[in-house]
């Protein structure tokens, strides 16, 4: 049985839920074949362990491909990503109280890798379900941007495929604001079929246009 890493992360900046955890641990012992299940696991909101905690996991499990999820305030649709920055500028501190500015992620490390998923497929089939769902060209400069570099920068020279997925808020985490949500069921669905398309592509399709979000 292969391994399909799917990891979200612990509430942060006093908020009591995370989105990104919600969905993904409703995925934990998903099949996505006969020989292929998916293992979801929550990493902290910190500069500090999150790098750590998820290539620990890696090394545990030795997964055939990793997606990782954060959540991405303000957004309305299922954002994959394209690249990571080797930058870590954060606008609140951590869940440790860290706050770097302008730091690497990995001293003398590539300025940016680009996910390895094929990003447009996922992003034509989960809008075929008729879900939002778009192409991001910036994963920010908090923990979700460190590990998505850092996870891009540990399998670089693997043949396992990896890649990092924004989601929206919650509709109970913005009742009062208005502020972009998407349901929780509609999210579980939208990576149950972002999860599918990038096992089952091989080559990326050549749908034009992407979104800065």
């Amino acid at each position: 049985m292969q391994t399909l890493l799917l990891t979200g992360f612990e509430p942060f900046d006093q908020d009591p839920i995370n989105p990104s955890w919600e969905v993904v641990r409703l995925l934990d012992g998903w099949q996505l074949g006969a020989d292929v299940q998916v293992v979801a696991r929550r990493l902290p909101c910190a500069f500090a362990t999150a790098g750590e905690c998820l290539i620990q996991l890696i090394d545990q499990l030795q997964p055939a491909m990793v997606i990782a999820t954060g959540l991405g305030p303000g957004r309305s649709a299922i954002s994959m990503e394209r690249v990571a920055i080797n930058l870590n500028d954060a606008r609140i501190p951590d869940n440790l109280g860290e706050q770097p500015i302008d730091a690497a992620v990995v001293a003398d490390g590539p300025a940016a890798y680009f996910t390895t998923l094929p990003i447009k497929a996922m992003v034509k089939a989960v809008r075929e379900a008729e879900i939002a769902a778009t192409v991001s060209h910036t994963a920010g400069t908090f923990v979700c941007n460190q590990v998505f570099y850092l996870l891009q920068h540990a399998l670089a020279a693997s043949a396992v495929r990896s890649g990092f997925i924004h989601v929206p808020y919650l509709p109970e985490q913005v009742l009062a604001s208005g502020t972009a949500s998407m349901a929780l069921e509609t999210q579980v669905e939208g990576l149950r079929v972002a999860l599918l398309a990038a096992w089952h592509t091989s080559v990326d399709v050549t749908e034009t246009g992407g979104q800065v979000s």
